[in-house]
């Protein structure tokens, strides 16, 4: 009995709340490690690395102001039509590139065309200087051959300048026989020709 006072006399009522409160707080303790434990279990990041988790989770936009995504989005469409016009401009010039190319090409071939005609008409002309040389030579012969008073007549009709080339070439009898046939003023002609150009020949 006097223990019993002794524990629950005046100081009793002390006593039971300690032992109540002490109790409570082993429980409190005890329920927050376990729950720390649980935690941990399910979610074992670091400190560091849980951080990096909620911000990858949190959306992006929530970052960003409304101003800043209208002018993000004006920044994307000017590089959108700047890339456009540089496309364009590389199609035009790759297009530009294989026309001067194709017209290259046709200025080579056009070349080509053009020295293989001069090499044709520079063969074209030395057989047609053969061919008249030849003509000339054969005329030549035909009016030496012939008696004065027939090759006269027709020496008479030509161009001072060709009957000088003729009588030239021949031979200086058949000439002055076919002089002889002219007009007085045919034979001045072609003798006025034919002594310019012997004085035009370099003497020795």
């Amino acid at each position: 009995m006097l223990l019993k006072k002794k524990f629950f006399g005046k100081n009793g009522r002390g006593s039971i709340l300690l032992i109540v409160s002490l109790l409570v707080g082993s429980a409190v303790v005890r329920v927050g490690t376990g729950a720390g434990q649980a935690v941990a279990t399910e979610n074992p990041l670091a400190p560091s690395e849980k951080q990096e988790a909620i911000t990858a989770e949190a959306p992006q936009d929530s970052i960003l102001s409304d101003d800043d995504k209208v002018e993000m989005a004006v920044l994307l469409r000017s590089f959108q039509e700047r890339e456009a016009r540089i496309s364009e401009k590389e199609e035009k010039i790759a297009i530009r590139m294989k026309t001067l190319k194709v017209a290259d090409e046709e200025i080579e071939r056009r070349l080509t065309m053009l020295e293989e005609a001069e090499t044709s008409l520079r063969g074209l002309l030395a057989l047609a200087n053969t061919a008249a040389e030849d003509d000339l030579v054969r005329l030549t012969t035909v009016y030496e051959n012939m008696k004065p008073k027939d090759a006269a007549p027709l020496f008479e009709q030509m161009e001072p300048d060709f009957a000088a080339g003729f009588l030239g070439r021949m031979r200086a009898d058949a000439a002055a026989g076919i002089m002889s046939g002219l007009s007085p003023q045919a034979a001045y002609s072609i003798s006025v020709i034919l002594a310019g150009r012997n004085a035009d020949v370099p003497k020795g």
